[in-house]
């Protein structure tokens, strides 16, 4: 089983930037899929992007302002976050999957999960 650990959050202003990180354990990584999901405080876990080999998915809600990208070698993924609004607050989860974001993928889909990092975008 994969462990995975995120960083990277923080407080930050509407319109600023930050950038998870996500290390994982395991000799396997480079063939699952990857993904970054979000809990605010009384919601779902929301889906926000995945990405396997040159694939990658993101929620509309980010596009254009979220990038993610993955380094095999180090076993992380990243989540680059520009132009953060006050609903971008969560915390950020990122997690495993077998299945290819070719395809659009839920929670249920994804098997590892961290232990999560807060993101808090004041306004």
């Amino acid at each position: 089983q994969v462990q995975l650990v995120e960083s990277g959050g923080g407080l930050v202003q509407a319109g600023g930037s930050l950038r998870l990180s996500c290390a994982a354990s395991g000799r396997t990584f480079s063939t699952y899929t990857m993904g970054w999901f979000r809990q605010a405080p009384g919601k779902e876990r929301e889906f926000v992007a995945a990405i396997r080999g040159g694939v990658t998915r993101y929620v509309d809600s980010v596009k254009g302002r979220f990038t993610m990208s993955r380094d095999n070698a180090k076993n992380t993924v990243d989540l680059q976050m520009n132009s953060l609004k006050p609903e971008d607050t969560a915390v950020y989860y990122c997690a495993t999957s077998i299945l290819t974001p070719l395809y659009p993928l839920s929670s249920k889909d994804f098997g590892s999960w961290g232990q999560g990092t807060q993101v808090t975008v004041s306004s």
